[in-house]
């Protein structure tokens, strides 16, 4: 990518995030300052919510590359995000538009130095599903076993490296702007994370960790992986159909219980997290499907991580000790996790965060509650400034956005799963192994 497409680039990306920023900060100037009555704040806000977010989608697909991985995550958080949002961005988890068949047919003759036909006696021209960074077609091999070929698209490298700097960039400047917002580990994240994603050999071998891990289970299924037509910007997998866990007419309509899915949900991300240590850590509805059992059906496998045992056993003792009310273990695990803050001395920041995650949600609701949050927020909000956390683990970024995407798809599901009495067993289980 030369220069001037990568300073239009940050440019558009830049002066929509400057409008929206700026939109919503009007709105509470007018509300506080000249007494704009609520109901009228509010009516602004949602018309304000309906721009952004047609105005996000736009950009998103004129630009792709990791907006649309950004929109996919916003649009995946009806629990938190306004339904404005969800209604326009839950389009971009599988209804990108897709690259000319031509690009793609040259993308994987190119990695396989062969050509479709003598790999493929079938290849559909049209895609399963798009994305940010890829997309998938389906095709049969030449021995009849049906495949998904996932191809990365030519040039992205390039697309997400632009991207990361201008992103870094607009969070730097939020940053600056709102005093007690540190968006250094995310920009840190980000960039540790998404190099990780292109590499396709990489997600091959997490997804046979991860199904090796499950192997037990007939109520978890990961597709098996072709390594023989494998690079790392062509992955050739089992075809595995299912319906979309957010189908929530269609899952009825096969007999299917939602509660039995948000429990067989929670209960799959409880092992990974706190018994297997290996995690699949982008859970958003265009990466997991179901079957009739139920059985859950987890596709793309680029963003995952792997505990070691002692980070593993150090999250697992944090969060008993939030579900158990102990607030000495619950310091110190924070502590040991490798939290820090500006006054050592001082462990009210770990002390709201821990009573935040036991507020937000409510009885016999397995996601979090909007109102909760923002309350929960505030206090936070007011704990950081008095004093700021200046050291956050990696790891637990990411378990917190497998947690956040987790919320968005137990609201879909109208989930009724009691959160605190299917974690502790897990915890409990991980810590008495240890011992």
């Amino acid at each position: 990518m030369d220069s001037r497409k990568r300073i239009r680039r940050f440019l558009a990306v830049s002066s929509l995030a400057a409008r929206i920023y700026l939109g919503y900060k009007a709105i509470s100037v007018r509300e506080r300052r000249f007494n704009l009555p609520k109901e009228e704040a509010d009516a602004r806000r949602r018309a304000h919510h309906s721009w952004c977010a047609h105005q996000l989608y736009d950009l998103a697909i004129r630009q792709q590359g990791l907006l649309i991985k950004f929109g996919q995550i916003v649009g995946s958080r009806p629990d938190l995000v306004p339904e404005e949002y969800v209604d326009v961005l839950c389009r971009l988890q599988d209804q990108v538009p897709p690259r000319p068949f031509p690009v793609i047919e040259r993308q994987i003759t190119r990695e396989l130095r062969r050509s479709l036909a003598d790999v493929f006696s079938e290849f559909d021209r049209r895609p399963i599903a798009s994305a940010s960074l890829a997309q998938v077609h389906r095709a049969t091999l030449k021995d009849g076993r049906i495949v998904a070929v996932k191809v990365q698209y030519p040039g992205i490298w390039e697309v997400v490296r632009t991207d990361l700097d201008s992103i870094g960039f607009m969070l730097r400047i939020l940053g600056a702007l709102e005093r007690n917002l540190d968006f250094g580990p995310i920009i840190e994240e980000m960039s540790y994370n998404i190099p990780l994603e292109l590499d396709f050999i990489n997600e091959g071998h997490n997804a046979e960790l991860i199904a090796a891990n499950f192997a037990p289970r007939e109520d978890i299924i990961v597709p098996r992986i072709y390594w023989e037509y494998t690079t790392r910007r062509v992955l050739v997998m089992e075809f595995l159909e299912g319906i979309k866990i957010t189908d929530i007419k269609s899952l009825r309509a096969a007999g299917i219980d939602c509660q039995a899915v948000s429990q067989l949900v929670t209960d799959a991300y409880s092992e990974q997290l706190f018994l297997h240590g290996m995690f699949h850590a982008d859970p958003h509805p265009g990466n997991l499907f179901v079957r009739p059992g139920p059985q859950l059906v987890m596709l793309d496998f680029g963003l995952c991580r792997k505990l070691d045992d002692q980070f593993r056993l150090g999250y697992a003792k944090l969060v008993s000790a939030m579900i158990t009310g102990n607030a000495p273990e619950m310091v110190e695990a924070f502590r040991d996790l490798g939290f820090r803050v500006k006054h050592a001395e001082d462990p009210t920041p770990y002390l709201v965060i821990g009573s935040a995650f036991m507020e937000s949600s409510r009885p016999g609701r397995g996601y979090a509650d909007p109102d909760l949050v923002a309350e929960a927020n505030q206090r936070m909000a007011r704990a950081i400034r008095a004093n700021p956390i200046v050291d956050i683990p990696r790891e637990f970024l990411l378990i917190m956005r497998v947690m956040g995407l987790l919320s968005g798809l137990g609201k879909h599901l109208d989930s009724r799963v009691d959160l605190l009495t299917t974690l502790l067993p897990y915890t409990k289980a991980a810590l008495e192994g240890a011992r």
